[in-house]
């Protein structure tokens, strides 16, 4: 049978006993037929390969690589033929072993977040208000002593001493604050990483999408749906791997610079970054 055959040429499924619900590439395969879509109609609409299109819709989730792919690739053909992904989804963990529970984000980044460095005493600052003192205080003595002098010599000579005026005392001067405190870091900041990390922030801009990241180990950071006005944000010391089910709606930063994409509406893309220029790896 043709890759491309039309909606019409392809027989229907056996009939199912009502006491079975029928599976998940069942509905999906009756979904897209009475939408009058071939697969290449859906493969070229959601840019997912004919052969994982075919293999789904033999409830085979195999080529997906993995439950988190088969989820999006589920709620993507859902979408392309107008079905609500939910249930699908929900039948897919239920035979599957169940959603695995999300890694939270914000704590995993808080050791990630540039601390204010604590200083000890500045020592610099004293010693130069210690040498400082002690030149005062010479050039006070030596002062206050030639002034004796001169009284002593005006007084055997007949004279009375002009008063003198009395030294002004040096302060040593400090221009530094008194405190190291400094401002806990936004997420902008975090946005604008140092240069040794990745950091990638995903704003669901455009609408919402289900998001997928990971870090260069493998490790699952987040995978949930994003809401629409929602962000995140990701860091790792050498790579980010991202998959967007909704790439359309999304907005991306990479090391503090926002790229410029034209991804459609339902897309799903499979991204990576690196440390250094913006650049999908």
């Amino acid at each position: 049978m043709s890759i491309g055959n039309s909606p019409e040429d392809e027989r229907p499924f056996e009939d199912v006993s009502s006491e079975e619900a029928p599976s998940i590439g069942h509905v999906l395969r009756q979904a897209r037929i009475a939408a009058g879509m071939t697969v290449d109609d859906v493969s070229t609409a959601t840019r997912i390969r004919i052969a994982i299109v075919h293999a789904i819709e033999a409830d085979d989730f195999t080529p997906c690589g993995g439950d988190v792919y088969a989820r999006g690739h589920i709620r993507t053909l859902a979408r392309a033929v107008r079905l609500d992904p939910a249930p699908l989804i929900a039948r897919f963990d239920a035979s599957h072993g169940g959603r695995p529970a999300p890694t939270p984000a914000a704590p995993l980044f808080e050791a990630e977040r540039i601390r204010p460095e604590r200083r000890g005493p500045n020592w610099t600052a004293a010693m130069v208000a210690a040498i400082v003192a002690v030149i005062g205080f010479v050039g006070f003595t030596a002062f206050k002593g030639g002034g004796e002098s001169d009284g002593k010599d005006q007084i055997a000579s007949g004279t009375t001493p002009a008063p003198s005026a009395s030294p002004t005392p040096v302060k040593p001067k400090n221009d530094k604050p008194t405190t190291d405190i400094q401002p806990a870091p936004s997420d902008d900041a975090i946005a604008a990483a140092p240069q040794d990390k990745v950091t990638v922030r995903v704003s669901a801009t455009n609408g919402r999408s289900w998001i997928s990241a990971k870090d260069h180990n493998g490790r699952l950071l987040f995978d949930d749906l994003l809401k629409k006005g929602q962000s995140k944000t990701f860091q790792d010391s050498s790579k980010i791997n991202l998959v967007l089910g909704d790439a359309g709606a999304i907005d991306l930063w990479v090391n503090g610079k926002k790229l410029d994409n034209d991804f459609k509406p339902g897309a799903v893309e499979r991204l990576t970054y690196t440390k250094g220029d913006p650049q999908a790896g």
